[in-house]
């Protein structure tokens, strides 16, 4: 019985892994980020009643973010000559009460935008996928990490990176209906 319990066990785990890289199998995940490959992933949706546009213009608006997402805090652009997020740029913010310095990795305007977090305790690779719909857009986030403090993270905290992205999802509809 044990080696059944074990078995369905190792199905269904194995089964949600790919389940999940199904889903966001238009994004490129770089080989260690991949979410079988990382030791945390999370993973949220929602549908947007706006077009890609207006949500991408949100979106890539990164020094505006704290003013309506409270998971991010002190941002600012590495090159104070840029005012939105772009291709290669390199940004530092806090979330989750860890300052992060990041680099987008990932922008195809109006569909992906991706950028790579490094420190030495938690690396972590984030995904915004725009997806165009009848009504609007369903965006996609999705977030894999590695490093030692995602076994913490895993441990004591193990929903409140999805819960930050649900917030995150829902003001950002908000914003993006309301323009």
């Amino acid at each position: 019985m044990t080696k059944f319990i074990f078995a369905l066990a190792l199905f269904t785990t194995t089964f949600s892994l790919l389940a999940q890289e199904n889903r966001t199998g238009s994004i490129e995940w770089p080989e260690k980020y991949k979410p079988n490959n990382s030791k945390f992933y999370v993973e949220n949706e929602v549908e947007i009643n706006a077009s890609p546009e207006i949500v991408w213009g949100i979106l890539i608006d990164a020094l505006k973010w704290e003013s309506w997402y409270e998971g991010a805090k002190d941002v600012s652009l590495k090159d104070k000559t840029e005012t939105t997020l772009k291709s290669n740029t390199v940004f530092e913010w806090k979330t989750m009460g860890l300052k992060f310095e990041s680099t987008i990795e990932q922008y195809e305007p109006n569909r992906l935008l991706a950028w790579e977090s490094k420190k030495k305790s938690i690396q972590g690779f984030h995904v915004w996928l725009i997806i165009p719909t009848e009504k609007g857009c369903k965006v996609i986030t999705a977030e894999s990490q590695n490093g030692w403090l995602t076994f913490f993270e895993k441990t004591f905290q193990p929903k409140k990176l999805k819960k930050l992205h649900d917030i995150w999802l829902a003001e950002l509809k908000t914003k993006s209906e309301n323009l």
